[in-house]
């Protein structure tokens, strides 16, 4: 069993920066896939960055692109996502995930665990 917990939401204004951490338990940590995902009220869970094994495989949501960047350091087991020019639509819940399984890459999808969820308001 791994667990995931999220730090790092709050409230901020329109244009400002957050900076979201996810601590993981597992001994691999370093051979999971990560990926951050968000969920706004009365939407579904979406997918908004992830991360492979090693920095080199990351891939974006076209929405967040440029504004958001996700890194990871295998010896603190942590995976961080750093949120730039925040916009009032960023508003939701943001979750953590890890996939224990599968090649070096990254993924949109699949997820095996999951974090409880960190909020994040961002006001106009």
């Amino acid at each position: 069993q791994v667990q995931l917990v999220e730090s790092g939401g709050g409230l901020v204004q329109a244009g400002g920066s957050l900076r979201l951490s996810c601590t993981t338990s597992g001994r691999s940590f370093s051979t999971y896939a990560m990926g951050w995902f968000r969920q706004a009220p009365g939407k579904e869970r979406e997918f908004q960055a992830a991360i492979g094994r090693s920095d080199g495989n990351i891939g974006y949501a076209d929405s967040v692109k440029g504004r958001f960047t996700i890194s990871r350091d295998n010896a603190k087991n942590t995976v961080w996502l750093q949120m730039n020019s925040l916009k009032p639509e960023d508003t939701a819940v943001y979750y953590c995930a890890a996939k224990v399984s599968g090649s070096s890459g990254y993924y949109r999808g699949g997820y095996d665990y999951w974090g409880q969820g960190t909020q994040v308001t961002v006001t106009s």
